[in-house]
């Protein structure tokens, strides 16, 4: 029986907890390039006892972000910045992780803080791809052009060209973004893809673009360190992407030499009716571990430590991954290993040792 604060190992990486911080954008790069936030940011994190740090969506291409201001990674130039700050998550213990993605749709719009809409491409924005030309919604209202066979292929080799460039950034952990109606989600929902041809249509054709990718990826990424997706488990809305398609969908991704998945939900469409509650998507991640006999990381507003040790200690979830929580506090784990009683408790660092 695994608690909250045991070692969790995959393949040739260890955590030395099983709690991770969620891939959150920061929306402070230019041209997706790092800088002292994000250092900042993930380090304290890292320095308060997570032991995973997943920095957030970073772009395979620079259409592929979400905002101006998303990181990237589809340049050489981005890789010397993301060194130092991998180096220092190493330096206080935790594991340095990063999550690649292409917004799809979603794409081209303003920081939230600016309102979060789709910005004109005579005003800092671009034009958007997605499997067909199909919407959004709401402030999202551009339609994208659909993705030509060509294009999609050469997105593929944009994945596989980030993950190399992750590994030379000293990442030891690599996320695939296909949830939260970004471009691989795209794919999966047929809300998103109604598409002919062989992307499109059947369960075997939608999940289609994102096995390739992960095929791709995992060719370059080398076989001792993890490789896991994020998925959204639903669209939580009728005609939409279910959890039974996400347990077969986990089934495959695993023969693809996929070692976890992150379970999520939502974000396809804005007509959804989400949920939203304590541990509300837990779970996804249970049924997926049992059904698809693969690790799994449950996340969604999980805030108690008795809450968060009980997903591991029940076996609903091998990692549980806090964003928001650990916005608010970035010494979490800290804090929580001592309302747990853990013994021996967690070392802080020496710098801090006095406050704890």
């Amino acid at each position: 029986m695994s608690h909250l604060f045991d070692p969790f190992t995959l393949k040739s990486v260890t955590l030395r907890n099983r709690l991770g911080v969620s891939p959150m954008c920061m929306y402070s790069s230019e041209d997706g390039v790092a800088n002292d936030w994000h250092l900042v940011h993930l380090g304290a994190r890292a320095a308060g006892g997570a032991g995973l740090v997943i920095a957030e969506a970073t772009a395979v291409s620079p259409e592929g972000r979400i905002t101006p201001g998303d990181a990237g990674i589809w340049a050489d130039k981005h890789v010397e910045p993301l060194v130092r700050i991998t180096r220092f998550i190493k330096s206080q213990g935790a594991v340095p992780g990063v999550q690649i993605a292409h917004a799809g749709r979603k794409a081209s719009a303003a920081k939230p803080w600016d309102g979060g809409n789709h910005l004109a491409n005579n005003a800092g924005g671009w034009e958007t791809v997605a499997p067909s030309a199909i919407p959004f919604g709401d402030g999202l209202n551009k339609t994208p052009r659909e993705l030509t066979l060509a294009e999609i292929a050469r997105l593929q080799s944009d994945f596989a060209a980030a993950a190399k460039r992750a590994l030379a950034a000293g990442y030891e952990w690599l996320e695939l973004h296909a949830a939260h109606g970004y471009l691989s989600h795209e794919f999966l929902s047929p809300l998103s893809n109604q598409r002919t041809d062989r992307y499109g249509g059947s369960f075997e054709n939608r999940t289609r673009f994102l096995l390739e990718t992960t095929r791709a990826v995992r060719a370059t990424w080398p076989e001792r360190l993890p490789l896991t997706v994020r998925i959204s488990c639903t669209d939580w809305i009728e005609g939409g992407w279910t959890i039974d398609e996400s347990v077969e969908l986990a089934k495959a991704l695993k023969s693809e030499g996929v070692d976890l998945i992150d379970c999520s939900s939502g974000g396809t469409s804005a007509a959804a009716k989400i949920p939203v509650g304590a541990g509300y998507q837990v779970l996804f991640a249970e049924r997926v571990r049992r059904e698809a006999g693969i690790a799994t990381a449950a996340v969604g507003m999980i805030t108690d430590p008795m809450q968060a040790d009980q997903i591991v200690r029940t076996g609903q979830a091998d990692l549980v991954l806090m964003a928001r929580e650990s916005l608010r506090d970035p010494n979490w784990p800290l804090r929580a290993a001592k309302a747990l009683h853990v013994k021996p408790a967690p070392a802080a660092p020496v710098q801090y040792g006095r406050a704890w």
